[in-house]
C-alpha cells in the first residue's frame, strides 16, 4: 500500500498487485483429472452397455431402456468428473494472503469453472473426432456401395437399346400415351408395363396419393399379368397401396420419435452441463476452503 501526501493529510491509496489472481497450474491439474475420470467412466459405461445388447432374440434390452440408461450414465459421468476436477483445483492452489474472504470464494469458484470448461471442451472435441471418424468410415462404405450400384446401372444402361428417360416427366408421358387397350399392351410388353407401374408408384409416393384412374390402370395391368379377375386385381392393388401407406406412416412416426429423442437429449445435455459447471465451482470453493483451514491449523499449532 502506498501513501500519498495531500494538503489535508495523508491519504492511503491501494496499489494494484502485479501478481495475477488466476493460477493456471491448479486449473490444468483439475481439468486433467476430470478428463481422465471422464474417459475411464465412458469406457466403463460402454462396456456395461454392451452387456445389455445381444444379437439373440429376447436377450437384449429395449431401445428405450438403453437410451435412458445411457442418458443417466452420461449425467453421472459429467457430475462426478466435474466434482473431482473442481475439488482438485481448489486444493492445489496456493493461499492468497491479504485477500478478503469473499474474493477468495470468487476466485475458487472461477478456477473450478475454468477447469470444468477446459475438460468439457477437450472431451467434446475427443467425442466429435471419434464420431467424425465413424461417420467417415460409414460414408466410405456407402460410397463404395453407391459406386457399385452406379457401375451396375451403367452396365444395364449400356446394354439397353433405348436412351434413359427423365423420371421427372416420364409419369406424365405415360399418362399421355397410355393405350385404351391396357390389357393387351401390358401382355405384349412385360418390361414396359413393369417400368410404368414403378413410375406410377413413385409419382404416388411423391404426391402423397395415387389417383383413381391410376389405380384402375394398375388393376388392369395386374389382372393381365397374373390372370386374376378385375375385382381381385383391384383388391391386390388396394392391399399393396395400403402397405405402402403403412410403411410411410411408420417412417414418419420413427422420424418424429427420433426428433423428440434428439430434443430431449439436447435439453438434458445442456442442463447436465450447467449443473456440472455449478458442481465444479462449488467443489473448487470447498477444496480451497479446506486447504486454507488446514494451513491455518498448521500455523496455529506451530505458534
Amino acid at each position: 500500500m502506498s501513501v500519498s501526501m495531500t494538503g489535508s493529510g495523508e491519504v492511503a491509496t491501494p496499489v494494484e498487485s502485479s501478481k495475477s489472481a488466476m493460477t493456471w497450474g491448479p486449473i490444468f491439474g483439475g481439468a486433467a483429472a476430470a478428463i481422465g475420470v471422464t474417459l475411464i467412466l465412458l469406457l466403463l459405461g460402454s462396456g456395461l452397455g454392451l452387456t445389455m445388447v445381444s444379437p439373440w432374440s429376447g436377450q437384449s434390452s429395449s431401445l428405450g431402456t438403453l437410451g435412458v440408461t445411457a442418458a443417466i450414465w452420461l449425467v453421472l459421468v459429467q457430475w462426478l468428473s466435474s466434482a473431482l476436477g473442481g475439488y482438485i483445483t481448489g486444493r492445489l492452489r496456493t493461499k492468497w494472503a491479504a485477500v478478503h474472504t469473499d474474493e477468495v470464494f470468487f476466485r475458487d469458484t472461477a478456477h473450478g469453472f475454468l477447469s470444468w470448461a477446459l475438460a468439457t471442451v477437450f472431451v467434446a472435441g475427443f467425442l466429435a473426432s471419434s464420431l467424425t471418424s465413424l461417420a467417415g468410415a460409414g460414408a466410405q462404405a456407402v460410397g463404395s456401395a453407391v459406386g457399385s450400384t452406379a457401375t451396375a446401372a451403367g452396365t444395364a444402361a449400356a446394354s439397353s437399346a433405348t436412351s434413359p428417360v427423365d423420371l421427372s416427366t416420364s409419369y406424365f408421358t405415360d399418362a399421355l400415351l397410355r393405350p385404351d387397350q391396357a390389357r393387351a399392351a401390358a401382355t405384349s410388353n412385360d418390361a414396359a408395363a413393369t417400368s410404368e407401374v414403378s413410375r406410377i408408384l413413385l409419382n404416388g409416393a411423391a404426391q402423397g396419393q395415387i389417383p383413381d384412374d391410376d389405380k384402375a390402370y394398375l388393376a388392369t395391368i395386374v389382372s393381365s399379368r397374373t390372370g386374376l379377375s378385375e375385382a381381385d386385381a383391384r383388391t391386390r392393388v388396394d392391399t399393396v397401396l395400403k402397405r405402402i401407406d403403412d410403411a410411410k406412416v411408420a417412417a414418419q412416426k420413427a422420424a418424429d420419435e427420433a426428433r423428440k429423442a434428439a430434443s430431449t437429449t439436447a435439453l438434458l445435455g445442456s442442463l447436465s452441463l450447467l449443473i456440472g459447471a455449478f458442481i465444479a465451482s462449488a467443489a473448487a470453493a470447498f477444496g480451497g476452503s479446506q486447504r486454507d483451514e488446514e494451513e491455518d491449523l498448521i500455523v496455529a499449532r506451530r505458534l
